[in-house]
C-alpha cells in the first residue's frame, strides 16, 4: 500500500485497513487544475493540508468544485521535494479521537507543489503563469504571523527585507516580496481581481498581510522598480482584496502512535521526516477533529462554495468578534494557564491536565466563570458551546500528543491578550476588576513558571520566549522555600502595561497577584496547596 497516485488504485487493500481514498479522479482534477489555477496557498504545512486541503477535498466530492489547490513552499523546500513530490501530493489525513479511534482519509486536492524561488527559472516561471491567469480567485496563507514580518525590534528591516527591497521583483528571495512581485505581474498582465487571504492564526491577519505587501511595494516604488498605479492597486480592495479570517484546529506534529497504527495497516514509507530547516513532518497529518475557519466575505473575482465546507463567510466585524471570542475567553486563556501550571506540576501531556482536580477546576473558573460575563459574542458561534466543547473534548484528549512546554512558548507575547482584555473588561463595567481570583492566579502561575523550579523543588527548562531575560533578572533574589527573599520584585513586571494591556495595580489585580505569588513560593508543594486554596 503505497500513497501514490498508482497505489491508491489498488482500492480493496485501503478499504480492508479502513482507510477512505477519494471519490473522484485525482488525476483529471489535478490536469484541470494545472491548466488554469483558481486557488494557490503559500505555506504547505500540517495545518494547510489536514484542514485546507480537506476543505477543498469535501468540496470537489461533493461536485461544488472541479479544481484543487497550488501549493506553494517558501521557506522549506525540502517539504516539496521530501513529501510531496514521492507521494504524488497527496495526503493522508488522521482525525484523532477522544475515545481514542482515528478517521484515516487520503486527500487528492492538493494538486500540484511548487517551490517560490525567483533563482529557479522553471518554478518561478510557474508561479508567474499562475499569477497571470485573469481565473486566479484566491490567494491563502498558512506561513506563521513571522513570515509578514519585515523589521526587527529595533524598527529597521531585516537584512534579508533589505535585500528584498534592493533587488526589486525580479529577484525577490523571502514571501512577502515574493507575493509582491507575483501580484506586479499580474498587475501589468491587466489588473486583474484577486482575494489575498491569511489564515494564519493572529489577530487582524488581513490587515497584517495586506501592510507588508503594501509596503514592499511603496518600497520599491521609491526605488523606480514599480509605478504608482501599482501600489494603488495593492490598496484598491475592489481589486485585491485581503480579507481577514479565524482560524482554529490544533494540528501537532505527526505521532509516533499514527505512525506504527499505518505501518500495520500495510501503509509503506510513512516515517516522518526531518528537513533541514527543521520542520518535522510526515506523509500523514494528525489533527483533532473539531475545526473552525471564519473569513470576511470579500473576494473581488469570485471564490469557490467554501461555505459549503462548513467555512463560516461573514463580514471583517464578526471575524474580529470570533477571534477574540477564541482569543481572550474561550481556548487560548485556558491553554495558558495550562502550560505554565503543567510545567511547574510536572506534566508532560495537556490532556493528562484536565484529570487534575485543581486545574480542570482552573480552566472552568477561567472561561465559563470569569471570562463569559464579559465575553464578546460574535453571533454566528455560542461562546457557551465552544468553551464547552474546549473544555470537555478538545482538551481533555488523550490521543492529541500536545504538551504544555509547547505552548508555554511565547507567554508574555500572548497574556495581554489572553488576561488583559478581559481584566479590561471588568475595569471598565465595574471600576475593577478586583472580584477575579481564577485569572490572577493564572497571572501568579506564570510568574513562578519563571522561576524555573518546579513544585518539588527541581530546575527545568524555560520554553523560548523573547522577554525570558528580561523577566528572570527581575526576579533575581527570589528562592523557592524562602519566601523573606520576595521583597517586591514583581511589581515592574505587573504594573508593565506593555506586557498585560494595563497597570495591573490600577486594575485592582496587583497585591492579589502578589499574594498569590507568594503563597506559591512557601516551599515544595506550595503551588498545589495554593490551587486547592483558590480553588475550593
Amino acid at each position: 500500500m503505497k500513497l501514490t497516485l498508482s497505489g491508491i488504485k489498488e482500492t480493496s487493500c485501503w478499504e480492508a485497513a479502513g482507510i477512505k481514498l477519494p471519490c473522484y479522479d485525482v488525476e483529471k482534477v489535478a490536469e484541470e487544475t494545472r491548466k488554469a489555477p483558481t486557488w494557490v496557498h503559500f505555506g504547505a504545512g500540517n495545518i494547510f493540508r489536514i484542514f485546507i486541503g480537506g476543505l477543498a477535498d469535501k468540496l470537489i466530492a461533493a461536485g461544488e468544485l472541479n479544481k484543487g489547490i497550488t501549493c506553494v513552499e517558501t521557506f522549506d523546500f525540502d517539504v516539496v521535494d521530501k513529501i510531496y513530490k514521492p507521494f504524488d501530493n497527496l495526503v493522508l489525513a488522521v482525525t484523532l479521537k477522544a475515545d481514542g479511534s482515528t478517521e484515516k482519509e487520503v486527500l487528492g486536492s492538493l494538486t500540484e507543489a511548487i517551490k517560490a524561488q525567483s533563482a529557479d527559472p522553471a518554478e518561478w516561471g510557474r508561479l508567474k503563469e499562475i499569477f497571470v491567469n485573469p481565473e486566479l480567485q484566491m490567494v491563502s496563507f498558512t506561513i506563521t504571523e513571522k513570515g509578514y514580518a519585515l523589521k526587527s525590534a529595533d524598527g529597521n528591516y531585516f537584512p534579508f527585507v533589505q535585500a528584498d527591497i534592493d533587488n526589486g521583483p525580479e529577484k525577490p528571495g523571502a514571501a512577502m516580496a515574493i507575493v509582491c512581485a507575483l501580484l506586479f505581474a499580474r498587475y501589468k498582465a491587466g489588473k486583474y481581481p484577486i482575494s489575498i487571504v491569511s489564515m494564519d492564526n493572529c489577530s487582524h491577519n488581513g490587515e497584517k498581510l495586506q501592510s507588508s505587501i503594501v509596503t514592499m511595494a511603496k518600497e520599491w516604488e521609491k526605488k523606480g522598480f514599480v509605478d504608482a498605479g501599482f501600489v494603488a492597486y495593492l490598496t484598491d480592495e475592489a481589486q485585491v482584496a485581503f480579507p481577514w479570517s479565524m482560524i482554529d484546529k490544533i494540528t501537532p506534529r505527526p505521532a509516533d502512535s499514527v505512525c506504527e497504527e499505518l505501518k500495520k495497516a500495510g501503509v509503506e514509507d510513512m516515517d516522518p521526516v526531518i528537513t533541514s530547516k527543521r520542520t518535522y513532518i510526515a506523509p500523514f497529518v494528525n489533527a483533532e477533529g473539531p475545526q473552525y475557519l471564519v473569513i470576511e466575505d470579500k473576494f473581488p473575482n469570485g471564490r469557490p462554495a467554501l461555505e459549503k465546507a462548513g467555512v463560516y463567510m461573514t463580514d471583517r466585524e464578526t471575524v474580529n468578534k470570533v477571534e477574540r471570542m477564541k482569543v481572550t475567553t474561550c481556548l487560548n486563556p485556558l491553554h495558558t494557564a495550562l502550560a505554565v501550571y503543567g510545567c511547574v506540576l510536572g506534566y508532560t501531556l495537556i490532556a493528562d491536565e484536565m484529570k487534575d482536580e485543581e486545574l480542570n477546576k482552573l480552566v472552568h473558573q477561567i472561561g465559563p466563570v470569569e471570562g463569559m460575563p464579559v465575553v464578546t459574542d460574535p453571533g454566528i458561534l455560542s461562546p457557551k458551546d465552544f468553551v464547552d466543547e474546549v473544555i470537555n473534548v478538545r482538551i481533555p484528549n488523550p490521543f492529541m500528543p500536545d504538551a504544555p512546554q509547547r505552548i508555554a512558548t511565547d507567554t508574555s507575547q500572548k497574556v495581554g491578550i489572553r488576561y488583559g482584555e478581559t481584566i479590561k473588561a471588568y475595569v471598565a463595567k465595574d471600576g475593577s476588576a478586583a472580584a477575579l481570583t481564577a485569572i490572577p492566579l493564572a497571572i501568579a502561575g506564570w510568574c513562578r513558571y519563571l522561576l524555573a523550579v518546579d513544585d518539588n523543588g527541581q530546575k527545568f527548562e524555560l520554553s523560548a520566549d523573547p522577554m525570558v531575560p528580561e523577566l528572570t533578572k527581575a526576579l533575581e533574589g527570589i528562592e523557592v522555600g524562602k519566601p523573606e527573599t520576595y521583597t517586591g520584585q514583581l511589581k515592574g513586571i505587573l504594573s508593565n502595561a506593555n506586557i498585560f494591556g494595563i497597570d495591573l495595580y490600577q486594575a485592582g489585580l496587583g497585591e492579589k497577584i502578589e499574594g498569590m505569588f507568594l503563597e506559591e513560593i512557601a516551599g515544595p508543594g506550595a503551588v498545589r496547596a495554593t490551587l486547592k486554596k483558590y480553588l475550593a
